[in-house]
Formats: C-alpha cells, structure tokens, sequence
C-alpha cells in the first residue's frame, strides 16, 4: 500500500513537467521550440532573417521589450554570430549575412529583462 502511495505521489509532483513540451517540439508557428532562461524560444528562419518568438508555459506571447540576444549559426565550417534586437511584441529578429540553411544548428543566448540567462541549441 505505501508503494502505491508513494507513486501516486511522483505522479502527482511530475505532472507540470509533462504538461511541458518535449525537447525539440514545434511551436505555434511550426519551428521548433525550446526552454531557455525562463520561457519558451521558438526558432523561425526566412532567407538570412532569423526570428525568435518568445513564450511563457502557456503559449502565451511574452514582451521582449528589455531582452538582448544572439544567435549562434553553424553551417559546416561556416559560423556566423547574429545580434537579436526585441521587434514585434515578443520577437527578437537579426539578420544572418548568409541564408541560413535549413540543416544549419542555431544556438540562442538570451538574456531577459529580470535578468536571467541562458542558452539554448535548437538543431533542426
């Protein structure tokens, strides 16, 4: 009976870990999404334009206003360090030099307006 109990509890505490989303999951605008420094990154690229779209454990949009970033792309050889600026309400956009490839690793460090901190690999 204790056993029981005692995964009932684990369950029971594990249960807004699962509610999470996987490693690697797509987000709501079909790129993948990942956790770093307190909220959820979802990566979109277009052309050289990378786009970061910012969310809390709901989905729902969070303000980058205050947030700084970069971008880390890695394509064979090539590595190219872009600067991500805050631009719709919660976007963080830069400018590869480059296309970036669709196989190509982005690496974010990001950095909130509290001032929490992270990094996350988003290899697609």
């Amino acid at each position: 009976m204790k056993i029981v109990l005692l995964i009932a509890a684990a369950l029971l505490t594990a249960s807004p870990v699962a509610a999470q989303h996987a490693h690697g999951a797509k987000g709501p605008n079909g790129g993948l999404i990942e956790d770093v420094a307190g909220v959820h990154a979802e990566l979109v690229t277009s052309g050289n334009t990378i786009t970061f779209n910012i969310f809390d454990d709901a989905t729902k949009p969070v303000s980058t206003s205050g947030f700084t970033g970069s971008a880390l792309v890695a394509s064979g050889a090539d590595k190219e360090t872009v600067t991500l600026s805050p631009a719709a309400d919660n976007t963080l956009k830069g400018e590869a030099k480059k296309s970036v490839p669709a196989h190509a690793p982005v690496t974010l460090i990001l950095k909130t307006k509290d001032g929490k901190s992270g990094q996350a690999k988003f290899v697609r």
